[in-house]
């Protein structure tokens, strides 16, 4: 496996002709997620206990304890399919959908975020034309034909994504600040081939960075519930979990940001903070 050289990937907000490269990034990077988060409910005690009432009625109904046991089941993993997240939106977020086409930038040239790495080895990042895959064309022109208001833009939101010759190898999302000062990541997802080489750190530092110097004093970031390995990373790059400390400042924050819930209220993601 060829190594990512860091100060040569270039992070720059996702354009039209990304959308169809990020989609499946994010595709492949959320594999299992969904499935992680219905398991996650389908245990919890009170899901359970719901469960074992359904099957007790239709136990009077049908003659198969099997069946029984295997209806309610099946319904609800059906009902928490319908309505969860889907991989192409964004857990987390106040939206069902993340609105990919109101997010994507069309300046004449491109909103790049500053690498470290570059000023650390003195080299600058060079920019090649993005790979397309095949079919993408007709989606582009799908997609160009969307009308997009300066509301619609500013209410979209941000993707940013890293690019390394020419591929796209990570991306993350960012909601539309709905509070002055306040930054919120809703998605961080890097390339299988080049996971555990300090993409995702400089991914999420260089956007900390840009809140930073926009005036902002605080990023949260939701993970979804049973990801252990996204907890670890954003607890290594400096972030705490809401609600840890027992303080009046937290309890006003997690009225104020939430996690996402789901079947029975249960949460489907954990709120994690940095004060920047």
């Amino acid at each position: 496996m060829v190594r990512l050289e860091l100060d040569q990937v270039v992070m720059r907000r996702m354009k039209e002709e990304d959308i169809e490269a990020v989609k499946a990034l994010i595709k492949e990077g959320c594999e299992g997620t969904e499935n992680r988060l219905i398991l996650h409910i389908l245990t919890r005690p009170l899901c359970l206990f719901v469960l074992a009432i359904f099957s007790s009625i239709l136990r009077c109904l049908v003659h198969s304890f099997i069946l029984a046991l295997a209806i309610p089941v099946f319904l609800l993993i059906v009902f928490l399919k319908i309505t969860m997240p889907r991989s192409t939106g964004v857990l987390g977020s106040s939206r069902p959908y993340w609105d990919y086409v109101g997010s994507s930038y069309r300046g004449a040239q491109d909103d790049v975020l500053e690498n470290p790495y570059c000023r650390i080895s003195g080299k600058a990042a060079v920019t090649k034309k993005s790979k397309r895959r095949i079919g993408s064309k007709d989606k582009d022109k799908e997609n160009s034909t969307e009308k997009v208001t300066p509301e619609r833009e500013q209410a979209a939101g941000q993707v940013w994504v890293a690019e390394s010759e020419g591929e796209i190898v990570g991306c993350i999302f960012r909601e539309s600040g709905t509070r002055a000062g306040i930054g919120r990541i809703c998605r961080l997802v890097t390339s299988c081939w080049y996971r555990r080489e300090g993409l995702g750190r400089l991914l999420v530092q260089t956007l900390e960075h840009r809140e930073r110097e926009s005036g902002g004093h605080r990023v949260y970031a939701h993970i979804p519930y049973p990801s252990k390995v996204g907890e670890a990373f954003f607890r290594k790059v400096g972030y705490h979990q809401l609600g840890e400390e027992t303080n009046d400042k937290d309890e006003k924050e997690m009225a104020l940001e939430s996690p996402e819930r789901g079947f029975l209220g249960y949460a489907l993601t954990k709120v994690f903070y940095k004060d920047l």
